[in-house]
């Protein structure tokens, strides 16, 4: 009788079952992990180039802290942007990150230039396992897949400069206005809450004369026999002695620093050379 009913449509349809939020691992505290990476897409409808999208959360209250459009990911945009991102929202305690080489060498007991320039402030480096460990991240990029690029063509907007405003604004809207599936509240309204109950591990950024060369790449090279050194095509002059070491810094602006030494906390940069390439 009941298999009768069924394939009549005669029997009580069960109605659908209710999909309960899954609430994932978080860490405790704001900013005691954020969670780091990029994403190339065709963000611009209509072209080819696939410019980056690097996104960085936090892990506890789902705030997208900061992202930003790059032509390309290098090593001078992740220094751009986490240089920006840090002065703006502060010092988290660890970023977690991919196996990429800007993040991870195979030497034992080295570190890239990138890590080192967030140790310098105490921003350690967690490695996820495996690309799945990284979900909540790799959501946020199909967040903005699916929304940004109609937000562009909308807006006829077809260039970086354009485009990152925009993106800006998308990102503080997500943030404060809509309530997220697994914490069941806004982020900004899970971060606020979190740092009104003291789980908080965000530090102040600190007002460091180093900070503008630690986010630069830093290059060694020699002081030449007639006292000069390199710059991008030209040889400029420095008070230097001949055949030693100095600092070259290439900042993301295009502005080219050399320092005497490398960055140490204990001690004051000691400028030889500042100029801008052409």
């Amino acid at each position: 009788m009941r298999r009768f009913a069924l394939q009549n449509n005669l029997a009580p349809q069960r109605p659908p079952r209710k999909r309960l939020p899954v609430r994932r691992w978080q860490t405790q505290k704001v900013g005691q992990l954020w969670q780091y990476d990029a994403s190339p897409h065709r963000w611009f409808v209509g072209q080819d180039w696939q410019p980056s999208l690097l996104h960085l959360m936090d892990d506890h209250s789902r705030v997208i802290v900061a992202a930003k459009l790059y032509e390309r990911e290098t090593l001078l945009a992740h220094l751009d942007f986490l240089s920006q991102a840090l002065q703006a929202t502060g010092l988290p305690l660890c970023l977690y990150v991919d196996f990429h080489s800007f993040f991870f060498t195979h030497v034992p007991d080295n570190h890239t230039q990138l890590a080192d320039s967030l140790r310098f402030y105490g921003v350690s480096l967690r490695f996820a396992p495996t690309p799945q460990a990284k979900g909540k991240i790799e959501r946020g990029h199909q967040f903005w897949q699916k929304r940004f690029p109609a937000l562009l063509a909308a807006d006829a907007i077809t260039t970086l400069a354009e485009a990152n405003p925009l993106l800006d604004v998308l990102r503080r809207h997500h943030n404060t206005m809509e309530k997220h599936r697994e914490i069941r509240c806004t982020p900004q309204a899970a971060w606020n809450l979190a740092k009104k109950e003291s789980r908080w591990a965000l530090r102040p950024t600190p007002a460091c004369p180093w900070w503008p060369y630690v986010f630069s790449q830093r290059t060694r090279i020699r002081v030449g026999d007639d006292g000069r050194v390199a710059v991008g095509t030209q040889r400029l002059a420095v008070e230097a002695p001949p055949r030693s070491k100095v600092i070259h810094c290439q900042h993301p602006n295009g502005d080219v620093t050399v320092l005497q030494q490398e960055p140490e906390p204990e001690k004051m940069p000691v400028i030889l050379l500042s100029t801008r390439l052409c």
